[in-house]
C-alpha cells in the first residue's frame, strides 16, 4: 500500500474516488430529496434568520429545495477538480487522507444544514441557530484534526501571502490552525446551547479569533524566519 507522502501526482481515477461512494449517496440523497420536496414546500421559503432564531428573510420554493443540493454538489467537485491545476498537484499525494475528511466534513456539514432548513420550511419546531452553530463548529472541528497534515499548495488551507511564499511558514501557521482551531469548535460547540445576545458575540468573537490568529502568526512567523535569515548571512 502506498504511503501518503510518497511522491506522486494528484489524479482522478476508480481508485482514488471510490472512498467517496458514502459522499455520492448523500449528494444524490439531497438532490432527490430536492425534488420530492418541491411540490411540498410553500410558495415562501425562509432563508435567513437573525441571531434570535426569528426568520428575516425568504425566497422562492426553488431557492429553498435547491440551492444547498447544487451548492454542496458544485463546491464537491471543484474540491475534486482545482488540485488538478495546482502548480503543487503532487503535494496533495501526501495529505490525501486529510483531503478526504475535508470534503466528507464539508458535504456532511452541508446535508445536515439543508435537511434541518427544510424542516423548518415545511413547519416543524426546529432550532436553526442551535443547528448552524453546532454544524459550524464540527467543520471547524474536523478541519482543525487534520490541518497539520496538509501540505503547501495553492487551493486548502490558509493561504496567505507569507504561507504561500514559505513552506516553513506554511507549516508551523497549519500546525497552530489545528490546535487553535480544535480549541476553538469546542468552545463554540459549548456556546450553541446557550441563547442570548452575549452567546452569539462571543461565539462569533470566537470563530473571528480562529480565522485571524492563524492568519497574524503567518506574518509573525514568516518576518522572525525572514530576520534570523539575515541574521544569518550577516554573520
Amino acid at each position: 500500500m502506498p504511503r501518503e507522502d510518497a511522491a506522486q501526482d494528484y489524479t482522478l481515477s476508480w481508485g482514488s474516488l471510490k472512498p467517496d461512494w458514502p459522499l455520492w449517496l448523500v449528494l444524490g440523497g439531497m438532490l432527490a430529496a430536492a425534488f420530492i420536496l418541491y411540490p411540498l414546500l410553500p410558495e415562501r421559503v425562509p432563508v435567513h434568520w437573525n441571531w434570535r432564531g426569528e426568520v428575516d428573510g425568504y425566497g422562492t420554493r426553488l431557492q429553498g429545495a435547491f440551492t444547498a443540493p447544487l451548492l454542496a454538489l458544485g463546491i464537491y467537485l471543484l474540491m475534486l477538480v482545482t488540485p488538478l491545476i495546482d502548480p503543487r498537484r503532487r503535494n496533495y499525494a501526501r495529505f490525501s487522507g486529510a483531503y478526504r475528511l475535508l470534503r466528507w466534513g464539508f458535504v456532511l456539514f452541508m446535508a445536515g444544514i439543508y435537511g434541518v432548513w427544510m424542516a423548518a420550511a415545511l413547519g416543524y419546531p426546529v432550532d436553526i441557530g442551535l443547528a448552524v452553530k453546532m454544524g459550524i463548529s464540527l467543520l471547524f472541528l474536523t478541519a482543525g484534526n487534520v490541518m497539520g497534515q496538509v501540505r503547501h499548495n495553492y487551493f486548502v488551507g490558509i493561504r496567505t501571502p507569507w504561507t504561500l511564499a514559505s513552506e516553513e511558514v506554511w507549516r508551523r501557521t497549519h500546525r497552530l490552525a489545528g490546535r487553535v482551531w480544535v480549541l476553538g469548535s469546542l468552545i463554540c460547540l459549548l456556546l450553541a446551547f446557550f441563547q442570548g445576545l452575549w452567546s452569539e458575540i462571543t461565539f462569533f468573537a470566537v470563530t473571528t479569533l480562529m480565522v485571524l490568529v492563524p492568519v497574524v502568526f503567518s506574518f509573525l512567523c514568516y518576518r522572525s524566519l525572514e530576520a534570523k535569515g539575515s541574521g544569518e548571512q550577516r554573520g
